[in-house]
């Protein structure tokens, strides 16, 4: 998810997935729910919400309200910032309320089958998993934003924008609900929650590519060239497409705002903070740029479709603990390098230079002597943001170890199989069983079960590697693709606050075999 925080997470999958949610599958009866959004005074910060609810069954109404963000391992407590709060009955007459916890409104409605909800949120916090409005612009999680009816998240509903009257643009994954540009409409909260709305005078894009459509928003365009970067955008998806042979959506929106730090997958969009112009100062720069997106965009397959059982249906209520976002995050870092070389925007020898950043990262942190890959990803909601003076001694990142266990499971099944099977191939089959026939993530057993059919041989190894802090054996694996690494030790020196102890740069094996340089060039293209 947020691939630019370290240890945070660049992930609510919200097609026919979701119809096996746990609420979901409770008996209720359809309310009818339209929300509205106005700014009318975005320099204070302030979105006003209204609610009409009709056909309500109950003389008790529940609303509830998120406290985090999926793909945002943090309890926000979004909560907090509501304002305000009243229920008023189709005569404007108040209706009692309270609250039952932190994120619980209960409604007194008795007989009462509609009425009207009003309140404030407080919008100002920059984040790509929270709402902010200020005088330009406004960013809008709806799952901070708007609540949901207890035991009812399958219940559809529709929202209106009112735009502050300086701004013209609302960019959005959101379906439209008929001609109105600013009414939009979803099958359920799921798909709701995970569609952020860009609203402000940002230049849009609107383009078409292998039978889909894109929108593209830029808040800050200053020095894009229009034609090459959307170019640029259709070989990523292009790429991306002919690893995993699906696309799965009609529509896609990219959300580019003005400078800042991070981003976050959706399943039809993503929003990510840029540099505050394309006006880059190297190659290098727009090159990690395009990391950046290709990383955000692979998490719709990797996350948001193939994804570890406890990611989705969600419980927006607490923490969803999983040890497995090694391979949500760590596998979409290793394929983000891999889509970009087959994309020409990477050559295969600097794709395996950013690999050797990951190694050295992880290899040349203490906390490597200290905590698992697997730990590392059940205790992200410990870690997101652990700035404590001990924790670069501590914990690791999944985002450095993870590409590295990618990578050596990719050589392990193509050394097994001559070649003839891959890492892609256990990606397309999790796609496929998991997402697509049985429509739902897969557990640890699972996932491993299916690396071990496409391997041919047992992966105790490499299982060991991801729940242990075990010194991985290199040299083993990569010799499999006609790689070798140095491990010779290097004079101390500090490097981004870390004491490299070996430089572990990667090179072509001088005498490798017709296999191993046939599986080189599957992966790298040299």
């Amino acid at each position: 998810m947020i691939k630019a925080l370290k240890f945070c997470s660049f992930l609510a999958i919200y097609l026919f997935v979701f119809t096996s949610n746990a609420e979901t599958k409770l008996s209720y009866k359809e309310v009818k729910m339209n929300y509205s959004v106005s700014i009318v005074d975005p320099e204070s910060h302030y979105l006003e919400v209204t609610l009409n609810l009709e056909d309500l069954h109950s003389k008790t109404t529940k609303l509830l309200l998120p406290v985090w963000t999926p793909g945002y391992y943090l309890i926000l407590d979004t909560p907090r910032y509501i304002v305000d709060f009243e229920v008023l009955d189709h005569n404007g007459k108040k209706i009692i309320w309270k609250k039952e916890t932190k994120n619980c409104w209960v409604i007194e409605n008795g007989d009462k089958t509609k009425f009207t909800v009003k309140y404030r949120v407080f919008a100002n916090k920059k984040s790509v998993a929270e709402s902010y409005v200020d005088a330009e612009k406004a960013f809008l999680m709806p799952n901070t934003i708007f609540m949901h009816l207890e035991n009812a998240i399958a219940n559809p509903v529709t929202l209106t924008v009112n735009k502050y009257d300086k701004w013209s643009k609302i960019s959005t994954g959101l379906k439209r609900a008929g001609e109105k540009e600013n009414v939009f409409f979803a099958n359920n909260f799921d798909v709701f929650y995970d569609s952020p709305i860009y609203i402000g005078n940002q230049k849009t894009i609107d383009f078409t590519h292998e039978g889909k459509s894109y929108s593209l928003g830029i808040a800050t365009p200053k020095g894009l060239n229009e034609e090459s970067f959307v170019g640029d955008l259709k070989k990523i998806m292009s790429a991306t497409t002919a690893i995993m042979q699906k696309i799965p959506y009609d529509n896609y929106s990219y959300i580019m705002m003005e400078a800042g730090g991070g981003g976050l997958e959706h399943w039809n969009s993503q929003a990510i903070f840029t540099k505050g112009s394309f006006d880059s100062s190297s190659t290098i720069d727009y090159t990690n740029f395009l990391n950046f997106v290709t990383h955000e965009y692979f998490h719709l397959y990797n996350v948001k479709a193939i994804r570890p059982i406890e990611l989705g249906p969600f419980d927006y209520n607490k923490e969803n603990y999983t040890t497995m976002l090694w391979v949500s995050e760590g596998f979409t870092v290793y394929y983000e390098y891999i889509i970009m070389m087959k994309a020409g925007l990477l050559t295969g020898k600097d794709a395996l230079k950013y690999l050797t950043n990951s190694i050295r990262s992880y290899e040349n942190a203490e906390g490597s002597k200290h905590m698992s890959l697997a730990q590392s990803s059940f205790d992200i909601w410990l870690n997101f943001f652990n700035h404590e003076s001990n924790a670069k001694q501590t914990i690791i990142s999944y985002y450095d170890k993870g590409p590295t266990i990618g990578l050596l499971l990719d050589l392990e099944i193509r050394n097994n199989t001559s070649n003839q099977k891959s890492l892609d191939d256990v990606m397309r089959f999790l796609y496929n069983e998991f997402y697509m026939k049985k429509q739902r993530g897969f557990t640890e057993a699972e996932f491993w079960s299916v690396c071990e059919q496409y391997s041919g041989k047992p992966l105790d190894e490499i299982k060991k590697y991801v729940n242990t802090v075990e010194e991985i054996d290199y040299q083993k694996y990569l010799k499999y693709g006609g790689l070798q690494i140095d491990l010779s030790p290097v004079t101390p020196g500090n490097i981004k606050n870390k004491v490299i102890e070996k430089d572990f740069t990667i090179t072509a094996l001088p005498d490798a075999t017709k296999l191993q340089l046939e599986i080189r060039k599957s992966i790298f293209e040299f």
